[in-house]
């Protein structure tokens, strides 16, 4: 039963990865829109793109975990 739980946790393909992203960006965007909203001028635009540098950097390395992932399933494994 534990194991069907943690499944529901694991991305498995670049379709999943891709809605956690765009959720992660809705988010970062929300957030941004209310740094702008409550430091107006250059500290407010200075937070927003934080909020979706943060999202670029994290769908960045889900993307490498999952081609790194697939990668290591692929190879043979060596023993010594």
């Amino acid at each position: 039963m534990l194991t069907k739980i943690k499944r529901l946790f694991i991305i498995k393909n670049p379709i999943e990865a891709y809605l956690i992203i765009y959720a992660l960006a809705l988010g970062a965007v929300e957030r941004g829109h209310i740094y702008l909203v409550r430091f107006p001028g250059f500290g407010g635009k200075l937070l927003f793109l934080a909020c979706t540098c943060a999202v670029f950097m994290a769908g960045a390395k889900i993307l490498d975990c999952l081609k790194h992932e697939k990668r290591v399933q692929e190879q043979p494994e060596t023993v010594f």
